[in-house]
């Protein structure tokens, strides 16, 4: 998913791996292949082919990396290695190729600034959708948990900056699917939760509330033995069911 228009070539790496050209996917890229076009993807610069060689065969010797690496750019079709940025030290990835995840996380930088007026587009359900997805689920290398972790740090605020945004312009369905989105890509999430239990309190649905907050509560205990905080507390202090006995009494 991108939010440009297509260009000769498109990379995803939410959701999964993919390379397309022209919209049509490349469904035979070797394994290889698939990790260095992913590096270079999610680096902002070329990397020096030492470097690079080093990232994606960091337990081999530095003659067997190299060799790795050229075998893997051998083993690419002319359309492929067209969209790669092939010098004699440096590797990168061809100007007219767009990545999903530089998109979203440029819109992701929209969103986080309060100063900056958000479009339609910033707020659509195509954007939760891709704030949702994971960055290569499934890949478990260093370099690709390192930058997952950024990742959904980063798209856990822009959900819930999305879901804050809706709610001020009255959008609270909307806005309750991001935040429900939040909570479901990390749900000992506080920060989301108190954002739903919010959202459910401008609609007055007060039992939603209880529930959402009853619910976080167990969920943390269970798994963490821990207590929330006061700010969640608090939202729902109101709310709490009297005790028949003290009500007696006073």
């Amino acid at each position: 998913m991108s939010l440009q228009l297509a260009r000769r070539a498109h990379i995803q790496l939410l959701g999964g791996f993919c390379v397309s050209h022209e919209g049509r996917p490349d469904s035979v890229l070797p394994e290889g292949s698939q990790r260095l076009f992913s590096v270079l993807a999610l680096s902002q610069a070329p990397l020096t082919r030492l470097g690079l060689s080093g990232v994606l065969w960091p337990e081999s010797t530095e003659d067997h990396a190299y060799s790795c690496l050229r075998s893997a750019l051998a083993r690419l079709t002319a359309e492929n290695r067209d969209a790669m940025a092939v010098g004699q030290r440096n590797l990168g990835l061809a100007h007219d190729v767009s990545v999903d995840v530089r998109d979203w996380q440029d819109m992701a930088g929209r969103l986080l600034s309060p100063d900056v007026p958000n479009s339609e587009c910033d707020l659509s359900a195509a954007a939760i959708e891709a704030f949702s997805l994971d960055l290569l689920p499934g890949w478990y290398e260093d370099w690709v948990m390192i930058a997952g972790e950024k990742w959904r740090q980063l798209r856990m605020h822009a959900l819930e900056a999305i879901a804050d945004r809706l709610a001020r312009d009255g959008r609270y369905g909307e806005a309750l699917i991001a935040a429900l989105s939040a909570v479901a890509a990390e749900p000992l999430r506080e920060s989301a939760h108190c954002l739903l239990i919010r959202l459910h309190l401008a609609e007055g649905n007060q039992s939603e509330a209880l529930k959402t907050s009853e619910r976080y509560r167990a969920l943390i205990r269970r798994e963490l033995g821990l207590e929330p905080t006061a700010r969640i507390t608090r939202l729902v202090a109101d709310l709490q069911p009297s005790d028949p006995l003290a009500t007696a009494a006073a």
